[in-house]
């Protein structure tokens, strides 16, 4: 089988039992690889009102058919399951070396259950797998705990995905972290990982992945390599990495400030550039990557020889949403978050909020137990500290919005989330295609599965006939937005890196060249709307309905400043476009029986439309 190891390990943790997992070429060719054949794969193990920290809710750590190829920017692998966090379908993917280190080990994924009786981790070493003892491993952070298997494990080169504190003290947003300070961020992943006992995945193997055509795949690589090397963006991303739009994005008004409340700050004291000008800063990239848009900051401080990031994420999350300029604040936060296993979106849309509430008396000092002040630097790191500890208001804020609101007696509308998950740090005032993306991501709002404002900046994708319109114009916004979140859907199959360049030919002409199939560009992309849409039915499943579609008031109220100053999103417009296009149901939110039929989802219509 090119392209694919054919199979994944599967692991049950509370019998210590390891075996392998078929994979058919059918149900590859219908789900090519990473968070979309994980779902398929747990589709059948969701039930309405499953725990996700129940032992047997699946963790699934995945790669795709790219992975391990020559073809540009595909060190990337998924981490899948029911969300301990949102309660709904969560992924998360991310970069580094980790992701050709599981391919080389001889699997496409490793699906585990169960949950060990005191810490473990997992090594899978070409094509074997054993548990092992982590009790020395617990309570250690991911630096540390990453340098001590490398040292126990010099004779086998490995690679290593783990939690922190946070994961270990199942806080609702803990993150899996790999390649020191790479991080599988979203969906609290970590508190599942960490709800089984499960320290630590530890791959190494040397299993070269098979290509069908050679020739074919360095002509395609070559096309990629070429225009990435010639493409003003890649430069922009080698030299200032994803901070690039720090001052581009506040002109646009596509950074959120002050709680979503403001969108005009002074961009140029966190810009790429300022970042450069005051701190060592170095690039680096994922394996085969030609970019390097990560950032690490060298000798930060006397006892911090290094930092990964910040990103820009990151930055905006700890900086203008909380309306703080202080940049050794935020790199301490980030760092912070790294260490222990903590998604810096959702901690940081937390602490603002948490601000916003303070100014408003809705949050007194007295239930904080601190003043809780814009721009006050050392509280937000002590506020991020306090959530990793769990102690104090770090125990409220590590719940998020949603939650925070609930137990506050807060207008919902006041909680920057949607299905439980923070708004990410791209305004969807400022392109309001972006407001239908985070209405309906399948793991609620998401900038990654659907980046609306990228096509916006002057996208076109002419194989399935969608380009960038008027950015504050919500009428004609639900088709193309649809599209492209389906595209992107299939960015997360593939595992490629949502930064490539490829045109959906040349993805289909790469994917043909590396199996032996014969996939047209529009072929591939049904492969994005079918992923779609098991993932929406394993939400439907867990109670989500059209209703759960839509934004809170603090990101769709007009602003009174920027460029986007009077834009209100029309949801309710770009919802009905949505719809229409994805072929689902107005009343229930489901996809209709006969697209998922149509899609060759026999049993998902059986179980939606009995």
């Amino acid at each position: 089988m090119y392209g694919y190891n054919g199979r994944y390990l599967q692991v049950d943790l509370s019998s210590g039992e390891t075996k392998d997992m078929p994979l058919s070429e059918d149900t590859l060719k219908d789900f090519p690889g990473g968070a979309s054949l994980a779902a398929r794969l747990l589709y059948d193990k969701v039930k309405p009102g499953m725990a996700p920290l129940s032992p047997g809710s699946p963790l699934v750590f995945a790669v795709g058919p790219y992975t391990g190829t020559s073809f540009p920017m595909v060190s990337r692998s998924a981490v899948c399951g029911i969300s301990p966090y949102t309660g709904i379908w969560g992924e998360a993917t991310t970069g580094g070396t980790f992701p050709f280190g599981l391919k080389n080990a001889g699997y496409e994924g490793i699906y585990i259950t169960g949950k060990a009786k005191k810490p473990v981790y997992l090594l899978v070493n070409n094509g074997k797998a054993e548990i092992k003892d982590a009790s020395h491993l617990w309570g250690k952070d991911t630096y540390v705990t990453q340098q001590i298997l490398k040292d126990e494990l010099k004779d086998i080169r490995h690679y290593v995905s783990c939690i922190g504190k946070a994961g270990e003290k199942l806080v609702p947003y803990a993150c899996v972290i790999n390649d020191k300070g790479r991080a599988a961020g979203r969906c609290g992943l970590g508190a599942l990982m960490g709800s089984k006992k499960l320290k630590a995945v530890v791959v190494a193997g040397d299993k070269a992945t098979a290509v069908a055509d050679k020739d074919k795949l360095a002509d395609v690589t070559k096309q990629v390599r070429e225009f990435i090397a010639g493409n003003f963006m890649s430069l922009a991303y080698r030299e200032y990495g994803t901070m690039l739009y720090v001052d581009m994005g506040m002109f646009l008004a596509d950074v959120p400030a002050k709680y979503f409340t403001r969108s005009v700050f002074p961009a140029e004291k966190l810009s790429g550039q300022a970042l450069k000008q005051q701190y060592n800063v170095k690039n680096y990239a994922c394996h085969g990557c030609p970019i390097g848009c990560g950032r690490l900051v060298k000798g930060f401080k006397k006892n911090i020889a290094e930092v990964d990031g910040p990103e820009f994420e990151t930055t905006a999350a700890f900086g203008p949403l909380c309306w703080n300029f202080d940049f050794d604040s935020i790199i301490m936060a980030n760092h912070l978050c790294n260490m222990h296993g903590i998604d810096t979106i959702s901690a940081g849309v937390s602490i603002a909020f948490a601000m916003y509430l303070f100014e408003k008396g809705a949050l007194t000092e007295k239930k904080a137990g601190m003043k809780l002040e814009w721009g006050d630097g050392k509280t937000l790191v002590k506020l991020v500290q306090m959530i990793i500890d769990q102690k104090g208001v770090g125990v409220l804020l590590g719940q998020g919005t949603k939650k925070m609101a609930e137990e506050l007696g807060i207008d919902p509308e006041e909680a920057a989330q949607v299905k439980g998950l923070e708004i990410p740090l791209h305004d969807g005032r400022a392109f309001v295609g972006q407001s239908i993306s985070y209405a309906t991501g399948p793991r609620g709002a998401c900038h990654q599965r659907g980046d609306y404002y990228i096509l916006e900046l002057g996208g076109f994708i002419p194989e399935i006939g969608i380009m960038a319109g008027e950015r504050a114009q919500s009428i004609g916004k639900g088709d193309p937005a649809a599209k492209y979140q389906a595209l992107k859907d299939l960015f997360d199959t593939l595992l490629l890196c949502k930064m490539s360049p490829a045109t959906l030919t040349q993805m289909a002409e790469a994917l043909n060249a590396i199996t032996g199939w014969s996939f047209s560009p529009i072929d591939l992309y049904t492969c994005g709307e079918r992923s779609l849409n098991i993932k929406r039915a394993i939400n439907n499943k867990l109670g989500v309905t059209r209703k759960d579609d839509k934004m809170p008031g603090i990101a769709a109220r007009a602003l009174a400043e920027g460029s986007s100053m009077g834009v209100a999103p029309d949801m309710d417009t770009m919802l009905k476009g949505y719809y229409n296009a994805m072929k689902w149901d107005w009343n229930t939110g489901k996809p209709t029986k006969d697209r998922l039929i149509e899609l060759g989802l026999h049993d998902v219509a059986r179980d939606l439309w009995p």
